[in-house]
């Protein structure tokens, strides 16, 4: 089973940049896309319902903002739109998709960035404590699950390469490395001595892949593209009934085009 994640950075940006060409070469079967930017009205017909995929949107509610959607060739036996009760704020803005398949649970998940003003940080680190509740109802929920995405957290120093310079800015501070210390119960002399609890989740990538300078998303600012200036910040969360079930492959990020400042991550599951 391949399953891909991609945030576009604007899905008809990314159209407009090959996207939908590349996406029928690879014929993943499970598409999760962040950053939608569109309403579903502005995004009907081709290409952005490809021919052989169901598809299903989360778009927020201010137009040309967040937004998050799946394409998969099997029909879901379920869709879930947001992360429900207690999460109005951050379903608003179009931040969770979910696609269930048997005992599979397949997420397309958009995570806050805090990097534009103070308010939008904090809404960030309260949106992760909200979500601990809903991730240990998912680790203990016995299903597969499979949480794709833009988490905005890089975990650690392999995971961004100018970590010296950003210790301080959102999506590399010492809270929210912690807080991915506890969702894959990794101790980390990076961040601290001792491990609060371990939510019971495996960073597929990692799984498969511990090199170093393997990033998804570069600024447009100067040339980070071309000197490889990255963040790792989109993940394949994954429950421990799956950490056995990770494809080793090569071409986990691809990086033969850009459709985005992100690049895809696609990775296959022996399912």
């Amino acid at each position: 089973m391949k399953v891909i994640s991609i945030n576009v950075n604007g899905i008809r940006a990314a159209a407009r940049k090959g996207m939908f060409e590349w996406l029928n070469q690879v014929d993943a079967d499970v598409i999760c896309l962040q950053e939608l930017k569109a309403q579903p009205d502005q995004i009907e017909g081709e290409p952005y319902h490809p021919e052989g995929y169901h598809t299903f949107f989360h778009s927020a509610e201010k137009k040309g903002y967040s937004g998050v959607g799946i394409y998969c060739k099997q029909q879901p036996d379920a869709v879930q739109h947001g992360f429900g009760d207690g999460f109005a704020d951050a379903d608003s803005e179009g931040r969770y998709l979910q696609a269930d398949f048997g005992d599979l649970s397949v997420v397309s998940l958009y995570m806050p960035s805090g990097s534009s003003k103070d308010e939008r940080q904090e809404f960030k680190i309260d949106l992760m404590q909200r979500f601990e509740a809903k991730l240990a109802e998912i680790a203990d929920s016995g299903r597969h699950w499979i949480l794709c995405g833009d988490w905005n957290i890089a975990h650690k120093k392999a995971d961004i390469k100018n970590w010296r310079g950003n210790q301080k800015n959102s999506g590399f501070l010492p809270e929210e490395r912690q807080w991915m210390d506890w969702l894959f119960g990794e101790s980390s002399s990076e961040t601290s001595d001792e491990v609060r609890g371990n939510a019971g989740f495996h960073d597929a990538f990692r799984l498969i892949n511990q090199q170093e300078h393997q990033y998804t998303w570069w600024s447009n600012r100067g040339q980070a593209w071309a000197n490889n200036t990255g963040w790792r910040i989109d993940y394949h969360v994954i429950t421990d009934s799956l950490k056995d079930k990770v494809i080793p492959g090569s071409d986990l990020i691809y990086k033969e085009e850009r459709f985005s400042d992100h690049a895809p991550l696609v990775i296959e599951y022996d399912l």
